[in-house]
């Protein structure tokens, strides 16, 4: 490359007119392949790969040999030049565009070959008849922009000599993202969308199927190294493995079997791992040729191919071709394939262009004679030379009877951005002609005739141009000077006759509407028959079901793993999870721990058999103990019921019915006032339950202690000591509760954890202190109570009733004690109905002990309720 522009620039530029005798007569290699059409202003094309040299060191031992001799044909690529000539043609018959100045063009191939690139581009600016850098010789051309090249290798090598004469180049080949950047190349254009929206497609087809462990192919170059430095990081990102990298030489020695074989056996082998069912293929169209000509080595009977299941995934810039000796092989292997292609639309008027196509276009270009015989396998007459009939080219074949392997009759995606490249020079030809009418209406002198235009000025109106194309599509520049748009997904359909059909099943699309960057539709692909029309999977091991999660496999990539159970509480509802989670707080894990189940809403409720057994055991409590009261009530002047002093009697047994009653804010769904009142009232009316059988007892004790002679008890004996004593250890309670409920009241509450398949609604005692507090205060007077019935139980006295309250206490009490632990060991609704069994339990300890004897006696032995069988001694 150095010595190359020390060449350009060691030669002065001299003028056409005064040089054009002093160029050199001698050219060293004979290149037939060009189409020259004469305009007046002239677009350049190096259109890439249309010929290539098979035997690169042939080419070396002979360099003068004429390439036509030793080279094949691309017949597909042949479409790219038909291309440019059409819109040339189009734009020179449309008077809209460009006025009294016609286009032509000068195109070249460039070969495949880095020395031809740097070759042909110099004739396209300094020779027409004969060849030296710096000095334009015979016909004189102005050049205007040159088109060019397909390979990324191609198009650069253009931009290393096209950037000294800044002269716009516009290239219709897909890059790799780290040349994106085109501010170093400020005579670069790129007619393609950039290629990192391809990379994003292919993750996103990736994960769309869930192809997680996949194989990598690319050319073994500096483009095959980048994508796989590129694309390996991303895979990892989206949680997806590289199985292998599989670098494809493309140089293919046909004389050399031994290296040819085991070229073969080291590609073949990821072919063998059938976890891999998934293969990106990056390159230009020789990695895919050369890749299948290394399967074919391997496998010349198809054997192994046959039942070899595969998606391919081929990226923009690889096209199926054949040529020359590879036009024995098929394509059944790449069945189902999934192509990206650069985005384009068919033009009707394209495909009449290609029908009109004859043999009589041999006079006019260089192309079209090696292109016509190798694409049909014939020869045109030679008169000199006596030909076999069956091998003469007839000129009765036609292009749309061609397999797409070999020719396209519709407009393929290369072939569309150099048909919007030709546009985008008239309309800039047209922005510059505009422009110089309105200089000029504004009075400013001169006008430019696009006749003597200089490539250069091209550069301030180009980045800006953008317009509707025929097909109805916007044509226009990104900030990058590339094109915007994105790329279409085909689905590859081969055929038993070595030909193939392309469907288009998707697009990626970075500018598309409600940011549907990526489209694919799964139900039009046709997949390869060896999947059985089942999507196909490619994963490392199968899929972890749900109610599983990944655990990694230790030395393995991430794709590799195994799978274990969810934990308790977690559950995983989708395949591979790497994580279980938990339900959200209403809801518990199902048996599979695969989904999650809404939780009961759980509470004591009047409509289960507990929640009914209680309510009725409450209420018939409640029923007796009224009906003990209204007993009472009537008989209030028998003797029975005028011992123990009668009021207390009748504080205790409301006392009493209350306790039962209270039962009844246990049960049912737990509200704002239900909690608020249960407990605090519950502790009130105990306490004054239980202070009236203290104040009973004690009144029985001072009663016996002051008949004593000149005891000091006397002034005790009366009622005065039992309101005190009920009064003040029930305001004592009452007390204790307010100031709960001031501080911090009780307030119903869901728990959601407590038990795992229930939403438990229970009260939140506020102050778990202050509950106990209340319990501690009615123990405390509880055990009082006992202590001093017990004392009592063997005062004489006919009827004493310090003995039936020392049982009654002593069940109370245990009822009470046994009552803490259990509370504690239990959870949601349970809590509840043992704090109702205690109540009701120890209540009815209370009513049965203290008062059933006595309604025994009232009701059913009324002779023993007189003075005298109460005064009675035993």
């Amino acid at each position: 490359m150095l010595l190359l522009l020390m060449f350009l620039f060691l030669i002065p530029p001299l003028s056409d007119t005064s040089n054009t005798m002093r160029c050199p007569v001698n050219d060293p290699i004979h290149v037939p392949h060009e189409w020259y059409q004469p305009g007046d202003l002239i677009i350049g094309g190096i259109t890439s790969h249309i010929y290539y040299i098979f035997y690169e060191a042939f080419f070396k031992e002979h360099p003068k040999q004429n390439l036509f001799d030793i080279s094949y044909a691309v017949t597909k690529f042949y479409q790219h030049v038909l291309a440019l000539a059409f819109a040339v043609k189009e734009i020179n018959k449309n008077p809209n565009i460009l006025h009294n100045v016609t286009l032509g063009f000068h195109i070249y191939d460039s070969y495949f070959d880095a020395r031809m690139t740097y070759r042909t581009t110099l004739d396209l600016l300094f020779k027409m008849g004969r060849f030296i850098p710096n000095y334009k010789c015979d016909t004189q051309k102005t050049l205007i922009s040159i088109i060019g090249g397909l390979g990324t290798d191609t198009s650069f090598h253009m931009v290393d000599i096209l950037g000294l004469y800044k002269i716009p180049q516009l290239a219709y080949g897909s890059f790799p993202p780290e040349e994106s950047d085109t501010s170093q190349f400020p005579s670069f254009y790129r007619m393609v969308p950039n290629e990192a929206h391809q990379y994003t497609g292919i993750i996103r087809l990736l994960k769309h199927f869930g192809w997680t462990w996949v194989g990598l192919f690319a050319p073994n170059d500096n483009s095959g190294e980048y994508f796989f430095k590129t694309l390996e990081p991303l895979l990892s990102q989206n949680g997806i493995c590289s199985a292998f990298t599989q670098r494809i030489t493309q140089q293919i020695h046909l004389d050399n079997l031994d290296e040819m074989a085991d070229v073969a056996v080291n590609m073949y082998k990821p072919f063998r791992d059938n976890k891999v069912t998934t293969y990106i293929v990056y390159g230009e169209s020789l990695t895919i040729l050369a890749l299948r000509l290394i399967i074919f080595l391997r496998d010349p009977t198809n054997k192994e191919n046959a039942g070899l299941k595969r998606v391919w995934i081929l990226t923009a810039q690889t096209d199926f071709i054949v040529t020359g000796i590879c036009r024995f092989l098929d394509f059944q292997l790449f069945q189902g394939a999934l192509l990206f292609t650069v985005h384009s639309q068919n033009l009707l008027v394209f495909g009449k262009f290609l029908q009109s196509i004859n043999p009589s276009w041999t006079q006019a270009e260089g192309f079209f004679k090696v292109f016509w015989e190798q694409a049909f396998d014939c020869i045109f007459p030679n008169p000199s030379a006596p030909m076999d009939t069956n091998e003469v080219c007839t000129g009765e074949e036609s292009l749309d009877s061609l397999p797409r392997s070999l020719f396209e009759m519709e407009l393929s995606g290369h072939s569309y951005s150099i048909y919007n490249a030709i546009y985008v020079v008239a309309h800039t030809l047209n922005a510059i002609h505009l422009s110089t009418l309105t200089q000029r209406a504004r009075g400013r002198h001169g006008r430019l005739k696009l006749q003597n235009l200089q490539p250069w000025q091209l550069h301030h109106f180009l980045p800006d141009i953008s317009f509707n194309n025929s097909a109805g599509e916007k044509v226009s520049f990104t900030n990058k000077r590339e094109m915007g748009g994105g790329f279409d997904i085909m689905n590859m359909v081969t055929f038993p006759n070595k030909s193939y059909l392309r469907l288009k099943v998707g697009w990626v699309d970075p500018n598309a509407p409600n940011r549907e960057e990526f489209t694919i539709h799964e139900d039009m692909i046709i997949w390869n028959k060896g999947f059985n029309e089942v999507l196909p999977i490619s994963v490392c091991n199968d899929y972890c079901h749900p109610g599983n999660q990944k655990k990694r496999k230790e030395g393995q990539k991430f794709c590799c793993y195994d799978c274990t159970p969810c934990p308790e509480g977690k559950i995983s509802d989708q395949n591979d999870m790497d994580d279980c989670v938990r339900c959200p707080a209403d809801q518990y894990p199902n048996t599979h721990k695969n989904g999650c189940v809404q939780k009961k809403i759980s509470f004591l409720s009047y409509e289960e058999p507990l929640g009914i057994c209680l309510a009725s055991l409450a209420l018939s409590f409640s029923i007796l103990t009224t009906l003990v009261i209204g007993t009472f009530i009537k008989y209030k002047d028998t003797p029975i019921v005028k011992a123990n002093n009668r009021d207390l009697t009748y504080a205790l047994l409301i006392a009493l019915l209350l306790c039962f009653l209270s039962s009844f804010l246990f049960i049912g769904h737990p509200g704002k006032v239900t909690c608020l009142l249960r407990q605090p009232m519950f502790g009130t009316v105990f306490s004054l339950a239980v202070s009236s059988v203290l104040a009973k007892t004690l009144t029985v004790v001072v009663a016996f202690m002051a008949s004593k002679p000149g005891s000091s008890m006397r002034k005790w004996v009366g009622k005065h000591l039992a309101y005190a004593i009920v009064l003040s250890c029930s305001l004592t309670q009452a007390s204790i509760c307010t100031v709960w409920l001031m501080t911090s009241p009780p307030f119903p509450q869901l728990h959601m954890h407590l038990v795992t398949e229930e939403t438990i609604v229970q009260c939140n005692e506020g102050s778990v202190t202050m509950f106990y507090c209340v319990l501690g205060y009615m123990g405390l007077l509880a055990i009082a109570s006992f202590i001093v019935a017990f004392a009592a139980r063997k005062l004489p006295d006919s009827f004493n009733e310090a003995k039936f309250i020392t049982f009654s206490m002593l069940l109370f009490c245990s009822v009470w004690l046994s009552f803490v632990p259990t509370y504690l060991s239990t959870k949601g609704k349970s809590m509840v109905v043992v704090e109702i069994f205690s109540i009701l339990s120890s209540s009815a300890g209370l009513l049965g002990c203290i008062f059933a004897p006595k309604f025994y006696i009232i009701v059913l032995r009324p002779e023993l309720n007189n003075r005298e069988q109460i005064m009675r001694k035993n």
